[in-house]
């Protein structure tokens, strides 16, 4: 489902139709009552799309499990949060998740050595909701993060957080010559420990300087 920009090109040459509010809002309860994954592009500002992905086809769930890289091309504040005590095994949720972030291990109960219960690596979720949806027990609620995850901006301010966690900024700027103006006031917007780390990756000294001049401007 596409909006903005990426939405007018897509219906100017024929490769989407335009539906209206309540269409739009039918569609995606329809998707969400089959445990599709739901999830906008991940930027706060100018959203362009919202998936509805299943696990069996979709690429960027495939990629996420081959190689769990998610911030920040996905961003939650959520997890689930399975009680361990009123769980009973059955692995619904293991077959539902889309990353293949459940699992099911032993409870540890001498009088019980054959007994599941199910296990989240949080790590690789997604925070997607579908495992609280398939769980019949209802022993799996969402919870808050420790520690929030904040969204990138745009789109420019995403593909940077992405070199950044990857280790490859550097390869960005010198690449993408015409993004270099973007890309500098990104990272100059970012926390300090982040612009620490990219200055790191391009080994900067135009860009260290830059840095300090922002820190001395907040103190």
């Amino acid at each position: 489902m596409t909006f903005n920009n990426t939405e007018a090109s897509l219906i100017r040459h024929g490769n989407a139709r335009h539906v209206d509010l309540q269409e739009c809002l039918y569609l995606l309860q329809e998707a969400y009552a089959h445990n599709l994954v739901q999830f906008g592009e991940n930027v706060r500002t100018k959203v362009n799309f919202i998936c509805n992905c299943c696990a069996c086809c979709c690429e960027a769930m495939i990629t996420a499990r081959r190689f769990a890289i998610f911030n920040p091309v996905h961003t939650t504040n959520f997890l689930p949060h399975i009680n361990e005590e009123s769980c009973n095994g059955c692995g619904k949720c293991v077959n539902a998740c889309p990353v293949e972030a459940m699992t099911l291990v032993s409870v540890n109960d001498p009088a019980k050595p054959k007994m599941k219960m199910a296990k989240l690596n949080e790590d690789i979720c997604l925070g997607c909701g579908v495992c609280v949806r398939s769980c019949t027990t209802k022993v799996i609620h969402l919870k808050p993060r420790a520690a929030r995850v904040i969204t990138p901006l745009d789109g420019t301010h995403r593909v940077v957080m992405m070199a950044i966690e990857r280790g490859t900024l550097q390869n960005l700027i010198f690449d993408n010559h015409v993004l270099l103006a973007g890309v500098l006031g990104v990272i100059l917007k970012l926390p300090p420990l982040k612009q620490v780390l990219a200055n790191r990756q391009i080994k900067s000294h135009y860009l260290e300087a830059l840095i300090s001049r922002r820190l001395c401007w907040r103190t």
